[in-house]
């Protein structure tokens, strides 16, 4: 026979009855309003002056500079998901500029000053954390190539120089620089200016101050195709078209401006206006540890040895690596991914040995041939790109969508993303940043 238990006056009240849990903020508003929703929501309208593929980072940001640099802001934010729900909310979140070629100097550089005064521009803190940034050189040839990026970027006014093993260790005590490990450290390019920052605050920054000025942002709204008129290619699409608008999950949307802000699907989303572009896939691995007290003042990168650390406001250890070797868009997780990854990161601080690690998980990097990204006019009239950013857009979302607004806007081509521009594969013009942007995060 089977007893039924008596009721335990000790026991928590049923879930639905009582809230379970409670958060400081909660308490405060108990019997007042709902939290008011950051951004409205509309109906998805019939025509805009500009559309915007892609609801990430840099999609908002552009959206943003649209309306407030240049008074546009007959536009939609169209994202097939929730917005930052793609690379701009899967990604490290690590802010830089010592980039390698004096053009990439000079635009990451830009985006980090945007970065510093983010928060009040969008009157929202993102929390934005002034680390100082290592790039460990474990060879002589990694030292040389230190030695040449602090040159480049001295002379572009980026404070970076080369350090030694003795001023590594007083910056980050849990650096092991014996000669033990096997890759033993034989210096850094030390970037003071690098940082941290909270990645999803960015987003939801630009997201509510865009929307304030009238933007619109549409979830769950997937783009099934572009409209181009006149193009040369067999479909009429393709170079000396001009783009009509797009074809939606929810409808058709007429407009003379498209803007593709995507990241994984960078490449299917241009081929919709007929446009092929240099890029492949590939998935880019991270992980997180349980918190601990604060101990790593700095953010810690080995190109050697395909990894790098940084430790968040809350404790914990943010962890990623190269990208996959395999283009693909799988994002599932790999032991593979892990072991490697704790080994290296023991090889240069054996003290966390004894950590857990609580998750990892994976986003898609649209990767070009010279590890620099694809902005700017395209070939087809009314379609600009803000792609292939690889492993390193986040950092570049302020400058990026600040840049973009006023090439729309103005119909000319700004200095700082000239050089990004599509058809420089054509001309033999590549930006090769593969040794400041591999690993570097």
């Amino acid at each position: 026979m089977v007893q039924v238990p008596r009721s335990n006056p000790r026991r928590r009240p049923r879930r639905g009855r009582y809230p379970a849990r409670y958060s400081a903020a909660a308490l405060l508003r108990r019997g007042k309003a709902p939290w008011p929703p950051i951004w409205r929501s509309t109906e998805l309208r019939d025509t805009y002056d500009i559309v915007v593929v892609g609801g990430g980072v840099h999609g908002l940001a552009t959206a943003y500079y649209l309306a407030s640099n240049w008074g546009i802001t007959n536009v939609a934010v169209l994202d097939k998901g929730y917005l930052g729900g793609g690379g701009s909310g899967r990604n490290t979140a690590i802010v830089r500029s010592n980039y390698l070629t004096p053009d990439g100097v000079a635009f990451y550089d830009r985006s980090v000053r945007l970065y510093e005064r983010l928060a009040v521009d969008l009157n929202l803190n993102v929390m934005f954390s002034r680390r100082g940034h290592l790039t460990l050189a474990h060879s002589d040839g990694a030292l040389r190539t230190m030695r040449w990026r602090a040159e480049v970027n001295k002379h572009q006014g980026v404070d970076s120089e080369v350090i030694g093993p003795a001023e590594i260790k007083r910056l980050v005590p849990a650096l092991d620089v014996s000669e033990a490990p096997r890759h033993p450290i034989l210096g850094a390019l030390h970037h003071p200016p690098g940082g941290i920052i909270r990645h999803d605050a960015v987003v939801w920054g630009y997201a509510r101050a865009a929307a304030a000025l009238g933007v619109e942002m549409h979830q769950n709204t997937e783009v099934l195709d572009i409209d181009v008129a006149g193009g040369s290619g067999p479909d009429g699409k393709g170079p000396g078209g001009q783009v009509t608008g797009v074809r939606t999950s929810r409808g058709e949307v007429s407009a003379p401006v498209v803007v593709n802000c995507t990241a994984g699907w960078a490449s299917l989303i241009a081929a919709m206006a007929g446009l092929r572009l240099p890029i492949s896939t590939h998935p880019l691995q991270a992980a997180v540890t349980e918190p601990v007290k604060m101990f790593l003042p700095a953010v810690v990168v080995s190109g050697s040895l395909h990894v790098y650390v940084s430790q968040t406001d809350r404790g914990e250890l943010v962890f990623g690596a190269a990208v996959d070797p395999l283009a693909t868009y799988d994002t599932g997780g790999s032991l593979a991914f892990a072991e490697e990854l704790a080994g290296h990161v023991l090889q240069l601080m054996p003290g966390l040995g004894r950590m857990r690690l609580l998750r990892q998980w994976s986003g898609l990097c649209d990767m070009t041939p010279d590890y620099s990204p694809i902005i700017g006019a395209t070939d087809v009239a009314g379609f600009f790109c803000d792609v292939g950013w690889g492993t390193y857009g986040f950092k570049a979302a302020p400058v990026a969508g600040e840049q973009l607004a006023a090439c729309i806007a103005s119909g000319e081509t700004p200095d700082l993303i000239e050089p990004f521009a599509l058809n420089r594969f054509a001309e033999g013009r590549l930006v090769g940043e593969k040794g400041a942007a591999a690993v570097g995060h």
